[in-house]
């Protein structure tokens, strides 16, 4: 800590008053106003894919988040200066952000296409995505069926209803009310940054206290992640949990990408400072 770099430590700062309000405005409406919702949600709005890097959904998830920042970010910032290091941090936490909406918003699509012999319009399929079917994350099925079965039934299309597409439509309602939060993806860019930089420390986790050297530590990362994120499961835990297995690849992409480009371009990278 006493080694923590100032940008870093203004992040840190942030993210901790971030945590520290929600529990006095309340998670609920926190969630509602600054994690990255959907952009099927009609709680989805421009700012939060800033927004949800600050917030988090628990203290394991804001404490390994904040640990990885202060031990690779402050190096990251002593190496770059701090304009440079919030610009390439920023720039992974949106990268992330991209990637997990991508990812849900064709999630949803390939739902909805398994209802199509429905034919609901398009506010019709509005109301069903936006349909109240959770209470604090956990989620009612019995609201979904009171509230929106009457709209399947409803005239010439309830002989069609039966449990696939019910299923669907509810799975894509989950979906697109199901908020992403945390400066994951931010994190995981400095993780790639930090591979780049110095491939043979030796890093390890601490639930495998084995060193291995960070250019092999960090993909075979990745990889664990975009094979548990394809199979709907988590590393910390269930795919049900919220962890966005898309957006760590999202900012461990971009900052791939920008990596590559400034090692390609080191000659001017002192337009940064």
């Amino acid at each position: 800590m006493m080694n923590m770099t100032e940008t870093v430590k203004q992040l840190l700062i942030i993210n901790i008053l971030f945590f520290v309000g929600t529990f006095f405005v309340g998670q609920t409406i926190s969630n509602d106003i600054l994690a990255l919702h959907s952009t099927e949600s009609e709680k989805f709005q421009i700012w939060q894919l800033f927004t949800h890097m600050f917030m988090h959904g628990g203290f394991l998830h804001i404490f390994f988040n904040m640990f990885a920042l202060v031990s690779f970010g402050s190096l990251l910032e002593r190496l770059w200066g701090g304009k440079k290091f919030i610009f390439f941090y920023i720039s992974c936490g949106l990268g992330a952000a991209a990637l997990q909406l991508g990812i849900t918003h064709l999630e949803i699509q390939n739902l909805i296409e398994r209802a199509a012999d429905l034919n609901l319009s398009g506010d019709e399929l509005h109301t069903i995505l936006n349909a109240t079917i959770s209470d604090e994350m956990y989620y009612r099925t019995d609201l979904f069926v009171k509230d929106i079965r009457p709209i399947l039934e409803a005239g010439s299309r309830s002989g069609l209803v039966n449990e696939e597409n019910f299923n669907a439509l509810f799975e894509a309602a989950k979906l697109t009310q199901t908020p992403m939060v945390g400066a994951s993806g931010a994190i995981y860019g400095v993780l790639v940054a930090f591979a780049f930089i110095a491939p043979n420390a030796e890093l390890m986790l601490m639930f495998i206290p084995v060193p291995i050297k960070a250019k092999y530590f960090v993909p075979g990362l990745l990889l664990l992640d975009l094979y548990l994120g394809l199979k709907g499961q988590a590393i910390f835990g269930g795919g049900g949990d919220g962890v966005a297995h898309f957006a760590h690849i999202g900012g461990a992409l971009i900052g791939f990408i920008m990596m590559w480009y400034w090692k390609k371009n080191s000659f001017n990278d002192k337009r940064w400072n």
